[in-house]
């Protein structure tokens, strides 16, 4: 095992009251991904501050090699003193460090290096700090939320960067496939201590659940032990007085640990306020087009979205999903074409920049809409604070302003705003900002199980994978010019029927290229009516080997279900869980198979 080249140990912090962290511990190694994840509010931002050198504990040791180089993505970047973004990146080189990868790294992110910094938006501020860190290759990379503000193409890009690169890296992101692809460790920090899985974010869940599992245990055996003990020094015989103060000593050690113990922080507890029940026929857009000067956003786009359809709308940024959300929902007039909305649409919004927070408001009075101490929730009287401790706030929360608060909290006040308005329509751009994992779960069964009709716009690509029954998107992805396609099911349903008809088109152009006295012959296959004898076999056994498959996992998971079998054997369990990775991946590929040829025997049968 290498030396650490940077070790956080027994570090504490506390901004008064309860301490933020209490014992948390990070060791970084040469060639190390980490993924730090926690709830939000537990601290992750702190210790990786802290790691960075920009804040100091009051007490713990920090070792930094001294000869390694740290970089940390600012979360406000400081352009005081920079003209322009390619001025303010290069800043960041060291001597010997290529000036290259500058302005490569600024072209994959969108930015040409010649903007002023005084203009950018927030996510541009956020591409040009990551440029800045990226470039010099440090042998430390702290990352915090790096993927917010990028777009879908992007973060597969910056995907591929983090995963070739040779520095080490810790990095915090709510975005589930990117942590998968990217960690090869997980450090969890949980009630201002951390824990160290060595594998990546894709088995922290099950892990987790585990040594939750066997903490709630040993209290409920520390419970029963008191329970002995004191039915001991009430009942037993009278022992000698030293002894019987012995074990009353340890009974009040045990009482201190049981009564001190703090357990993991709650999950969001809602539901949507039902509504009444929409028109069956929600949006009718026929033929619709938009364009700002010379420039297309929306070519004749037609779509009808039915009561209980969850809809996604992916694309690069600048590519028009929020012009073809807005010109959806009534709220932007088409150029051309028609929209017609359904009866009784009640519509809940979630806005992604924020814009309906006032920061100096406070958090009851934003919930209530200025209106006393109580709200409506499901035609029932629920007092403020009794709702706000349902998404994690505390009472004394509710007199406190907006600006207060942390990135995620914000998204999770804005969520408990919507989900107490009646609503059969819900619009969330980009709802998964700044939420934690399990605020995020949440979300995910609130839009899988809502009786109405939703339409989000959102880069998670493992929150579209769960959630949504259909994708919309540019038809051309890398350069979109105003197209767009709906495409059946979810973010991975829509790349492999791309990928399906991409490779149609292939073989089409390439059987027109052929001689026509080639193509009439009949080796030369061009009238292909139906499909080979190994495609149709394969079609017709996928689907029992994808059923094996499945059954093979469910054998599996039921296995790691099991809340003792980390700690009676660990080697078994990192044996099964890495048989259900690759049963995983195969049964992906099987799907993506099979949709192809199920595509293709469409086709060929007209």
């Amino acid at each position: 095992m290498a030396p650490p080249i940077l070790k956080l140990d027994d570090i504490f912090l506390s901004f008064g009251g309860a301490p933020l962290l209490a014992g948390a511990a990070l060791q970084i190694e040469p060639g190390d991904k980490i993924c730090l994840v926690g709830r939000n509010g537990s601290g992750k931002s702190t210790l990786l501050k802290i790691a960075a050198g920009l804040v100091e504990a009051q007490s713990g040791e920090v070792f930094r090699h001294p000869s390694s180089t740290v970089r940390y993505l600012e979360q406000a970047p400081d352009f005081a003193g920079f003209n322009t973004v390619q001025a303010y990146a290069e800043a960041g080189l060291g001597p010997g460090d290529d000036p290259y990868r500058v302005t490569y790294l600024l072209s994959h992110l969108g930015l040409t290096g010649e903007e002023d910094p005084k203009t950018l938006s927030g996510g541009e501020s956020r591409r040009a700090a990551l440029a800045r860190v990226l470039a010099p290759e440090p042998d430390i990379l702290l990352l915090d939320e790096p993927t917010n503000h990028l777009d879908l193409p992007t973060i597969e890009w910056l995907e591929g960067e983090l995963q070739k690169t040779r520095s080490a890296l810790v990095l915090i992101s709510h975005d589930r496939r990117f942590l998968e692809k990217v960690s090869t460790a997980t450090v969890w920090l949980d009630r201002g201590t951390s824990r160290r899985l060595d594998r990546g974010f894709a088995h922290f869940e099950a892990w987790r659940d585990q040594v939750l599992e066997a903490e709630e245990l040993e209290q409920h055996k520390l419970g029963k032990a008191i329970e002995r003990e004191e039915h001991w020094l009430r009942y037993g015989v009278t022992a000698r007085r030293k002894r019987n103060m012995r074990r009353l000593g340890e009974l009040q050690t045990m009482r201190s640990q049981y009564r001190g113990h703090k357990g993991p922080q709650g999950t969001v507890q809602a539901t949507v306020s039902d509504a009444q029940e929409s028109g069956k026929l929600v949006i009718e857009a026929d033929k619709i087009t938009k364009s700002f000067g010379d420039r297309t956003i929306v070519m004749p786009f037609s779509i009808r979205v039915h009561r209980g359809d969850c809809i996604g709308l992916v694309g690069p940024n600048g590519a028009g999903k929020t012009t073809l959300l807005k010109m959806l929902t009534g709220q932007l007039s088409p150029d051309s074409g028609t929209i017609k909305l359904g009866t009784n649409l009640e519509i809940a919004t979630l806005d992604q920049k924020r814009e309906d927070l006032d920061p100096e408001n406070t958090l009851a009075n934003y919930l209530t809409d200025g209106r006393g101490e109580n709200l409506l929730v499901n035609s029932e009287q629920r007092h403020v604070t009794g709702y706000m401790k349902e998404f994690l706030f505390q009472p004394e929360q509710a007199r406190t302003p907006i600006k207060s608060l942390s990135g995620g909290e914000r998204a999770r006040l804005m969520l408990a705003r919507i989900l107490s308005r009646p609503a059969n329509l819900l619009i969330l751009d980009e709802p998964t900002n700044d939420l934690d994992i399990e605020t995020l779960d949440l979300l995910q069964e609130i839009v899988a199980g809502f009786p109405g009709t939703v339409i989000l716009v959102s880069h998670d690509r493992d929150f579209l994978d769960r959630t949504v029954t259909s994708t919309i998107a540019p038809a051309v992805p890398d350069a979109p010019d105003g197209r767009w396609i709906e495409y059946a099911g979810g973010y991975s349903d829509m790349l492999a029927q791309r990928k399906g008809a991409l490779e149609e088109r292939k073989r089409a152009e390439k059987a027109a290229e052929k001689p026509k006295t080639q193509e009439a012959a009949p080796s030369a296959g061009s009238a292909k009516t139906k499909l080979s004898f190994k495609q149709k076999f394969a079609l017709d056994n996928l689907p029992k080997e994808m059923a094996k498959a499945e059954a093979e996992i469910a054998k599996r998971e039921q296995a790691m279900a099991d809340p003792n079998l980390f700690t009676r054997d660990a080697v078994a369990f990192n044996r099964l869980a890495a048989e259900m990775e690759k049963l995983r991946s195969s049964l992906t590929k099987m799907e993506e198979e099979w949709l192809e040829l199920e595509m293709l025997r469409e086709e060929l049968e007209g």
